[in-house]
């Protein structure tokens, strides 16, 4: 325990390689013990940046491995963004100048690394939230994942997951009407869905839609999914 009475952790910058070749990089936050297992966390729009990096801090605090791949690396490297509508903007073209199937390679390259600890579970956010859902239904390596408000997760709902996987949505999120969660519901009977009174992106203190009761409670529901889906080592 540090001073503050809370668990050490060890936090890195450390370098991945993708099935092609790609080089990228990655954030690496481990407890100073023993990790109880792996978790790949996945960005938003705006990079691995200071809420990214946070959140990794606060799943090593509890004991896992946490990898988050930059996954903007392969159009620009070292790109942090901030919640502004040019940011915004410059991080929608980015991830559409990458695709889903090259972004997916740098995932698994995450998972790889993240399986040292033992099994792995995936956590994403936004533009991670729809890459959490893929890789549920077409990656290996992955125990269990957790999505939160993937935008894009509608136009793949026909896909099959092959793991147990959690969403979560805002029900006040412009981006994700309750169309799109209700034909993710439909599609796959066996996802389980929490929605709260909450924008697009209530997990994130740092911008303006962040819903303190919202992300608690969905902190709170993840955890005990990763509990409940999570073998320890």
């Amino acid at each position: 325990m540090n001073p503050d009475g809370e668990a050490e952790i060890r936090t890195a910058t450390v370098g991945l390689r993708a099935s092609d070749g790609h080089a990228l990089a990655a954030y690496r936050a481990a407890p100073a013990g023993r990790a109880r297992a792996g978790l790949v966390v996945l960005q938003e729009i705006f990079g691995v940046n200071a809420h990214i990096r946070e959140v990794c801090d606060g799943y090593a605090r509890r004991g896992f491995l946490a990898v988050s791949p930059a996954l903007f690396d392969r159009a620009e490297r070292g790109v942090e963004l901030d919640y502004s509508r040019a940011s915004i903007a410059r991080g929608r073209a980015l991830r559409a100048a990458i695709g889903w199937d090259a972004s997916l390679l740098d995932v698994a390259a995450a998972i790889a690394a993240a399986a040292a600890a033992g099994p792995v579970a995936v956590l994403g956010y936004c533009w991670g939230g729809s890459l959490a859902f893929l890789s549920a239904t077409r990656l290996s390596g992955v125990t269990c994942a957790v999505g939160y408000y993937g935008g894009q997760i509608a136009p793949f709902a026909e896909e099959r997951i092959r793991v147990p996987l959690l969403l979560h949505f805002g029900e006040l999120d412009p981006r994700i009407p309750p169309e799109d969660v209700a034909r993710i519901r439909a599609h796959n009977p066996d996802i389980e869905v929490h929605t709260f009174p909450a924008d697009h992106g209530f997990n994130c203190d740092h911008r303006g839609e962040w819903h303190e009761a919202s992300a608690r409670k969905a902190l709170a529901l993840t955890l005990a999914f990763l509990d409940r889906h999570l073998p320890r080592t």
